[in-house]
């Protein structure tokens, strides 16, 4: 079971933005922050805050990744040449949970991981269960026979709530996903504004 299924929608709550753009978030009820005195508790960040935020909100959305993983994956991507925003967002795009979230296989990035986890999904047709598993342009995801007629794999299928970037190529009848290339911040259908940036100066500083 995911980590934080229960309370995923708390990052929705707690950043003031429909982190995933979904229809159930609480945010387009109530747009105070958690807790009994939500409502009173703002106020103009500093700018460590402001990165804080930042760094917060882009690491929520892949789910349940955690700081370290996280930092490893910003180390990488100061390591690389070019800009350390942009190749940022390409490794996260590039994991296999994230992936398999924008084929729209399954309906959420929490379940995503579990229906790696659980061996539903082969890359280049050997089984991979790692949800951080870092895929490769070319690579071409695949879900089992058996596990097709999932009922939440059919309500992902089925829900407008999300479109599928033109990073990746489905085949709706195959069930395949081929990871076509590295996106950048702008090829990516965030449902709210990533900072990337912000993520940057927080490590850097």
């Amino acid at each position: 079971m995911s980590r934080r299924s229960s309370a995923k929608y708390k990052l929705d709550r707690r950043v003031g933005e429909n982190v995933w753009g979904r229809a159930k978030s609480p945010i387009n009820k109530r747009q105070s922050r958690p807790g009994q005195h939500g409502a009173a508790r703002k106020g103009k960040l500093s700018d460590f805050g402001l990165q804080l935020m930042a760094k917060q909100k882009l690491k929520g959305h892949y789910g349940d990744v955690t700081e370290k993983q996280f930092r490893r994956t910003y180390d990488e991507a100061a390591r690389r040449k070019g800009n350390t925003a942009e190749n940022l967002i390409g490794l996260l795009e590039s994991r296999l949970d994230a992936l398999v979230y924008r084929a729209k296989f399954v309906p959420t990035i929490f379940a995503a991981r579990q229906f790696v986890n659980h061996g539903h999904v082969t890359v280049n047709g050997v089984k991979a269960n790692v949800p951080s598993y870092r895929l490769r342009p070319g690579d071409v995801v695949q879900v089992k026979d058996k596990s097709r007629s999932m009922a939440l794999v059919l309500e992902a299928l089925g829900s407008a709530e999300r479109d599928i970037p033109d990073y990746i190529e489905v085949e709706p009848k195959a069930m395949t996903a081929t990871f076509v290339r590295l996106p950048e911040l702008a090829d990516v259908p965030y449902a709210c504004r990533m900072e990337p940036n912000l993520v940057v100066e927080y490590y850097s500083s």
